[in-house]
């Protein structure tokens, strides 16, 4: 088993924070299934994950892609449809009865996928 400390990874990662951040997306990637580039050694996830970074097996740039992409998100509706629903929702006669305010709200809350604001 080999040990591996944060100096190793810093030469591939020259950012501590980063190189933290790439290490735990890796070891969730394992704990999902994810192939191992390296020997297991008896090693657990973020210890395997860094021990790829640090011999090369992975590589930085596809781990920070990944990672970006799965903290993106990804609004699948065009702006025509957006507006359909916009002017479907002030055409509707019940909110014809609304006030400007309420109107306002609706619609941001429809925009916002219907979440409540969270202060």
């Amino acid at each position: 088993m080999a040990r591996v400390t944060v100096e190793d990874c810093v030469e591939k990662v020259p950012n501590r924070f980063g190189l933290v951040l790439l290490a735990a997306h890796r070891a969730r990637a394992i704990s999902t299934g994810a192939p191992l580039m390296v020997e297991r050694d008896n090693d657990k996830n973020p210890v395997v994950a860094l021990r790829e970074i640090a011999d090369g097996a992975v590589q930085p740039d596809e781990l920070r892609e990944a990672l970006i992409g799965t903290l993106q998100r990804v609004d699948e509706r065009t702006e025509a449809e957006e507006e359909a629903e916009t002017l479907a929702l002030i055409a509707d006669p019940q909110h014809m009865h609304m006030s400007e305010q309420e109107l306002v709200r609706a619609l941001q809350s429809d925009r916002d996928g219907g979440q409540e604001e969270r202060y």
